[in-house]
């Protein structure tokens, strides 16, 4: 099943089923924050309390982030976007071995979330770019040092994500060693929907990886299109992983990271030894198709002046006053 946030002419948002290109409502007025802590096992009960509740078409709403993120982390599950980004960076393609050892994530921003076709405004940056990725949803009880079996079940649904990052502010900030941190932090765009993990079942390969495909466009130009088993890692190593010496409760997002052969600019730039094709401006249109998920459209707007912040003042390092 799918199920979402939407709002109607602007008012306030409902939060409900999303069944044949409409919305249902959730019985009882739960929040799909509620729905998540129940767990995915309490979703037919609560379809069948809910589906005589009035239906507004898809064309009536406008669809929300599908929830309000506990957490954000974003792993970098796809050795082909490593292979890429670095030779970006470094000029040169190369994956570190540490990449392979252990799924390696950092958190972001849960308070700059976007919806679908909801428009993300940059810091000021020169090399705007997007990151098509897909992103598992925690539900149930979470839960401390999980075993791979129970992190599978803790997954109660996917969505599309698209990470927007400044490549030049990325850049600066992580020659400090710290980061990515201000070249993320001004927006993640989720959604459409939350699909249940049971819908995206028929797509599990033997061993456990997700072979959909997901695609990325850029005013309607295809620039980038993988298989998203081609992940390291699977969702449920992920979600083990998180859960390690730590705990991942409902509402966690877990990015996959960003998809190779094109998921991002940053990948073909590395690739191609240019800025081909361009950074993003203000009016782009970004595209992301996942199987068997949906589509998340995004609309690149002007960036915001920064407020001047001087640099770092000379100290005299003295230790007494």
């Amino acid at each position: 099943m799918k199920i979402g946030r939407w709002s109607v002419a602007g008012g306030e948002s409902s939060d409900g089923f999303i069944v044949d290109g409409a919305v249902i409502a959730f019985a009882d007025g739960l929040t799909v924050a509620d729905v998540l802590q129940r767990g995915l096992d309490a979703l037919p009960a609560l379809w069948a309390a809910s589906r005589k509740e009035p239906k507004t078409t898809l064309e009536d709403v406008i669809l929300l982030s599908p929830l309000s993120p506990a957490a954000i982390r974003d792993f970098v599950a796809f050795e082909e976007h490593v292979e890429g980004v670095t030779a970006a960076i470094d000029g040169t393609s190369a994956v570190p071995p540490e990449w392979y050892e252990a799924p390696t994530f950092y958190f972001t921003n849960p308070h700059t979330v976007l919806g679908p076709n909801e428009p993300v405004v940059p810091p000021e940056t020169e090399r705007l770019d997007f990151e098509l990725e897909v992103a598992a949803i925690v539900g149930g009880a979470g839960g401390t040092d999980l075993s791979i079996a129970d992190a599978a079940g803790a997954i109660f649904g996917y969505t599309i994500m698209n990470d927007w990052s400044a490549r030049d502010v990325q850049g600066r900030e992580m020659n400090v060693r710290l980061g990515p941190a201000k070249g993320k932090d001004f927006g993640t765009s989720l959604g459409p929907w939350i699909v249940t993990r049971d819908e995206l079942e028929p797509f599990t390969d033997d061993e456990g990886f997700l072979s959909i495909r997901a695609e990325a466009r850029v005013n309607g130009v295809l620039v980038g299109a993988d298989l998203v088993s081609n992940m390291g890692w699977r969702f449920a190593d992920l979600v083990a992983y998180a859960s390690r010496a730590s705990r991942v409760v409902a509402g966690d997002v877990l990015g996959s990271g960003t998809v190779g052969n094109g998921g991002c600019l940053a990948e073909l730039w590395g690739r191609r030894g240019e800025l081909d094709p361009a950074p993003l401006t203000a009016g782009d249109v970004v595209s992301l198709s996942v199987e068997g998920i949906g589509d998340l459209v995004s609309r690149v707007e002007a960036p915001v002046a920064a407020v001047p912040i001087a640099p770092a003042r000379p100290r005299t390092r003295a230790r007494h006053r």
